[in-house]
């Protein structure tokens, strides 16, 4: 048993060395990838809008957005809790574009404001909300607005700050923090052995002189533990023989670097983004709520003559506006959008940190670092919440086309106990780092439940209460 566990370790570890090899084909897969990537984004946007006669096999919109939110950014989220972050330094076409902009930029040190710990949090939060504001799901112009803009803000930065490296991806994009927090969960990363690092001050690497390496995301490899800020991009596979791809726990990183890792930004972004604002946002366009509360709205403002929050004549790329499509929203329907979406990130990310500050109480002396620890093992369910959103629109485009989805329940269900258990498990884990008693840590654990149990209520509303009434 032993020898076969070494043999996966060592050609995991080959894998990682092929990788550092073979640096040349990944660019040449990046680049592929930044084609098809630009022909999808830019090519719908100039084009008619599909009419009702149009299918997924014969409108290039369609295919587009069923490519897009069907499956890319789906399956972008699975492969992290799979890969890690393999997508970051091998496929993004975002990363590499930011990579390549900086390398003849003018290579400005990073300023202190870009480094601010909330980015992650607020770039996911904003990115979100204007979504729903422009119906990125829904339409090219959209799309090439927040997608494109997003790439191009990237280049930007690339241009003007660092020398060949993803400070964008370091800092201001939005989805790094969701990536770093689901790479937490994947079952391998590139380990650091102290030991041999030391050593390679003496004897070099591989008996010959260190080499020095790029590390595009600004990682500290000598410090490097866990998979979260890693690309995963194999330069560093080797590095003074210190450095070697391997497997590991998926409840490793978690439960034994979390309290290293804790920290408020992160904990905010699980519980006021991923199972807040990300739920509002998948939320709204099913919930009779929404409907009730702007039509009483709109009453009140026709009773009072206050008919300005009623016109239509907000920009595209403010509120969606398609008269062609007879979807327009008004500004009462951008501003509910909005605040629909706030008011359910503040409902759902305050009632799950009341049951977290329970659970943590019930462990001993309440401590903030323990709370933060406690809230990443809320991962599993916070990053399988948003991939049952956004498949949502997968499957309404195979609904459109007349494909069978009679197993689409069952799947949801098996998902969503699968990371409700995941989720516990990490919990009970967790709970072992600060205290030994049985009691107090099903206790706490009880606790956590309630969470998992306030986030799956989200889920119920979604996808079968709502529908059924």
């Amino acid at each position: 048993m032993t020898t076969v566990v070494a043999n996966r370790r060592s050609r995991l570890a080959e894998a990682g060395n092929w990788m550092q090899r073979h640096g040349a084909v990944i660019r040449g897969i990046q680049w592929v990838v930044v084609a098809v990537y630009a022909f999808l984004i830019l090519v719908p946007a100039f084009t008619e809008l599909p009419g009702d006669t149009a299918h997924l096999w014969n409108n290039l919109t369609l295919a587009a957005q069923f490519v897009f939110w069907g499956i890319w950014w789906p399956f972008v989220l699975l492969s992290m809790v799979m890969l890690g972050r393999v997508w970051c330094g091998v496929l993004c076409p975002e990363g590499a574009l930011a990579e390549f902009a900086s390398k003849y930029g003018r290579g400005w040190a990073i300023p202190r404001w870009m480094r601010w710990g909330g980015w992650p949090f607020v770039a996911f939060g904003l990115t979100t909300i204007y979504g729903q504001m422009v119906s990125v799901y829904q339409y090219p112009k959209a799309v090439l607005l927040v997608l494109g803009g997003s790439t191009f803000a990237a280049m930007i930065i690339g241009l003007l700050y660092g020398r060949e490296k993803r400070v964008w991806c370091k800092y201001l994009c939005p989805v790094n923090g969701v990536f770093s927090l689901l790479a937490r969960l994947a079952p391998f990363h590139y380990k650091v052995d102290e030991d041999a690092w030391r050593r390679s001050y003496k004897e070099g690497e591989h008996g010959h002189r260190v080499i020095p390496i790029n590390c595009a995301p600004l990682v500290p490899l000598r410090k490097m533990e866990g998979a979260s800020a890693c690309h995963m991009c194999g330069r560093c596979s080797g590095h003074r023989d210190a450095i070697e791809l391997t497997w590991r726990k998926p409840s490793t990183e978690v439960v034994n670097l979390g309290d290293k890792q804790a920290s408020a930004w992160d904990t905010a972004l699980i519980l006021y983004g991923l199972l807040g604002i990300a739920i509002g946002a998948f939320h709204w366009t099913g919930s009779p709520w929404f409907i009730d509360i702007k039509q009483s709205l709109a009453t009140w403002l026709v009773d009072h003559d206050i008919m300005w929050p009623l016109d239509t004549n907000a920009p595209w790329f403010l509120f969606t506006h398609y008269p062609e499509q007879n979807d327009v929203f008004s500004w009462l329907d951008g501003t509910m959008i909005i605040a629909y979406i706030l008011a359910t990130g503040v409902v759902y990310g305050t009632v799950l940190l009341a049951l977290l500050a329970g659970a943590t109480r019930t462990l001993g002396r309440f401590d903030m670092t323990r709370l933060h620890h406690l809230a990443q093992a809320l991962i599993p369910i916070a990053g399988t919440g948003v991939f049952l959103g956004l498949s949502a629109t997968t499957l309404s485009l195979l609904k459109a086309e007349h494909v069978p989805l009679d197993w689409a329940s069952d799947v949801r269900i098996a998902i969503l106990v699968i990371a409700n258990a995941w989720s516990a498990w990490l919990a009970w884990l967790v709970t072992r780092r600060y205290t030994a008693r049985i009691f107090q840590r099903a206790l706490s654990v009880v606790w956590f439940m309630a969470a998992l149990a306030v986030v799956d209520s989200a889920w119920w509303l979604m996808f079968w209460y709502w529908p059924a009434h």
